[in-house]
């Protein structure tokens, strides 16, 4: 097949409702068993902490972001979407008349498929940011640790009146100067 990895793109792949981790765990399956690794190169379902309140006491739950979707990086072939097509649990390809169409780079890294690296992050411990994705957006926080290998960071933000310790990945927060307004 001569399949070239480096020419797989992110397609969205429509699951019945709750079908997404069979489905992917089914996609897995069928990359092992069909030796596809180098035409599937990855198959996300993305997910976002989130803060919820249950009988006043809030917690913070892991949601799907798109619920009955599953991602799915590859090279594009009939043969492929024959194959996902009739995985238990799909209904299909998002695309005009069920037709799959790749997703752009910037829907890629506006649903954070692929984590962007970021080599020379613009900020030092004890900077203040502000947190530009995720259940805490527009809070702000200080930076109290910075890992550039993991590309995270360690942040404390107030919340609540309290002060809480949050882990960012780089790209969930960004400069926060005085001058903008809170």
């Amino acid at each position: 097949m001569g399949n070239n990895p480096e020419s797989a793109k992110w397609y969205v792949i429509h699951t019945y409702s709750g079908y997404e981790s069979l489905v992917k765990d089914n996609i897995e399956k069928l990359i092992e068993n069909n030796n596809l690794g180098d035409t599937i190169v990855d198959i996300k379902i993305p997910t976002e902490e989130t803060i919820e309140e249950k009988n006043g006491k809030k917690k913070v739950v892991t949601r799907k972001i798109f619920p009955c979707y599953v991602f799915i990086k590859m090279v594009y072939s009939n043969d492929m979407w024959f194959l996902l097509t009739n995985t238990r649990g799909v209904t299909g390809f998002v695309g005009p008349q069920g037709r799959s169409t790749p997703l752009s780079d910037e829907e890629v890294k506006k649903m954070r498929l692929e984590v962007i690296k970021i080599d020379n992050l613009d900020m030092l411990v004890g900077d203040s940011v502000k947190i530009v994705d995720g259940p805490l957006k527009d809070a702000v926080g200080v930076i109290m640790d910075l890992n550039d290998s993991a590309q995270k960071a360690k942040v404390k933000v107030s919340m609540w009146g309290t002060d809480t310790e949050v882990e960012l990945e780089y790209g969930q927060f960004e400069k926060f100067t005085s001058e903008e307004t809170v």
